[in-house]
């Protein structure tokens, strides 16, 4: 994983662009791991938790109340949450899911099975993790960004990280411990990654029902806004005004499908 960009981004303007391409109502935030808690803990403004939590609501310290959030894994409540960003081993115990049989999974098979297709940051290499919003510039750049949006903003900022150098995006549902789908991912990958936020995240990060999460790179966040900002000029953009069901339809095709 790469901590440093070549060429600096200007993150206050990715977030101007993005509020608004797309009118988001949560802060745009950023993540970063460290190898040194000493580094984390030198980050101006930085708050340390006071109290047990899980990553969902540090990150939501961030995205929610403008905070900068620096933790170890002293910090969090179990294995699960500091195994997805490599804050504790993946060991037998951790792979077992022996905690979620009969709770979130009829059988021991089942439990197994999704500890293993968690997507998660290898342990060993990291001590320290900090979110901030973007706008503050205080990570400087972060490792990854994270977007909180509704489906119809989401699809416009997939359409504008497709608008040039196109890839089809496929994506997974662990289900519960959802944040692998998302930041685990995104870490492992260095790939865009989008999740619907999971029981946990919405009851303690308190995520709303109609938002989504998408986690990528600075470099594709700064990519996507540039494909959106084309989109744009096309008349492609958020929000989506409906056509009617029951007009007729060429006019309204010959506008959005039509050549420029």
């Amino acid at each position: 994983m790469q901590h440093e960009i070549a060429d600096p981004i200007d993150l206050s303007a990715i977030v101007a662009d993005l509020n608004s391409l797309l009118r988001l109502k949560t802060s745009v935030i950023g993540m970063k791991l460290f190898a040194r808690v000493e580094d984390m803990e030198a980050i101006p403004k930085i708050r340390r938790p006071s109290a047990v939590h899980t990553t969902d609501q540090i990150v939501s310290m961030a995205s929610r109340l403008g905070w900068t959030v620096g933790i170890t894994g002293d910090d969090l409540v179990g294995a699960q949450c500091r195994a997805v960003i490599g804050l504790a081993p993946q060991d037998e115990k951790w792979l077992s899911g022996e905690n979620y049989v009969g709770v979130w999974h009829g059988t021991a098979e089942d439990a197994r099975k999704r500890q293993e297709a968690l997507d998660v940051v290898p342990f060993g290499q990291y001590k320290a993790l900090a979110v901030s919003p973007l706008a503050s510039g205080r990570l400087n750049p972060p490792d990854i960004c994270m977007v909180y949006a509704t489906p119809g903003q989401m699809i416009i900022l997939i359409n504008g990280l497709q608008y040039t150098g196109y890839k089809k995006f496929e994506w997974g549902v662990v289900g519960e411990t959802a944040c692998a789908d998302s930041w685990g991912r995104a870490f492992k990958t260095g790939e865009p990654s989008l999740s619907l936020p999971c029981y946990a995240e919405r009851r303690y990060g308190g995520v709303p029902d109609e938002e989504m999460l998408m986690a990528l790179k600075p470099e594709h966040l700064a990519k996507a806004i540039v494909g959106m900002k084309a989109l744009a000029k096309n008349g492609l953009r958020y929000p989506i005004p409906p056509y009617g069901i029951q007009s007729d339809v060429r006019a309204g095709m010959g506008v959005s499908y039509g050549k420029k």
